[in-house]
């Protein structure tokens, strides 16, 4: 009979050799989420780190959680961040900010042609709603997992999401039902 991951966590905490079933469920999709991020590379090189944040804090899983994959986001995405931090401090930009992280988005997108104008409704969104909608569409957390990835409220990743789908829908029209990715994000 094989473990939720709510129990491999907590018998983790006290069978450390057990966390490996945890990393063999969700390995590959959290390498794809960093990847879909931040390309290739840095997902390879964060990888170790998000695989180390999450044993160390192993303890601090909510059972609850039946799934440990949002949790799992929500660690490499702060691992990301400070991947992030630590090249544009490297490479000395005056405004890490302004630096654009999602320079392999047009590559993954099916409709290529349309890349330039998805591309700019997507730069257009907050980056706070472009965030929940990414986890929404290519991560394919509900709105209550990315909540738990975000360490935010389900009401608030609702709002979020369905105030990013309206953005969407203004700028994109019908165009955004032929978009790769998109089309079940933009179901009511």
């Amino acid at each position: 009979m094989e473990l939720s991951d709510s129990e491999v966590m907590a018998r983790a905490v006290c069978e450390p050799e057990l966390f490996v079933h945890v990393f063999d469920r969700h390995g590959r999709a959290v390498h794809a989420y960093l990847a879909r991020r931040a390309g290739s590379q840095a997902a390879d090189d964060v990888m170790g780190e998000v695989w180390l944040q999450a044993f160390r804090s192993r303890d601090r899983f909510n059972t609850n959680w039946s799934d440990a994959r949002p949790w799992l986001y929500g660690i490499a995405r702060n691992a990301l961040r400070a991947h992030w931090r630590s090249r544009y401090r490297s490479e000395r930009h005056a405004d890490a900010g302004s630096a654009d992280p999602w320079e392999d988005v047009d590559v993954r997108l099916d409709a290529a042609r349309r890349a330039p104008t998805l591309r700019a409704a997507l730069a257009a969104l907050p980056d706070k709603d472009l965030e929940v909608l990414l986890l929404v569409a290519w991560e394919q957390l509900s709105p209550t997992e990315a909540a738990v990835s975000l360490g935010i409220p389900a009401g608030t990743v609702r709002w979020r999401l369905h105030r990013a789908r309206a953005s969407l829908r203004r700028q994109l029209g019908d165009d955004l039902g032929d978009v790769n990715g998109f089309e079940t994000v933009m179901e009511v």
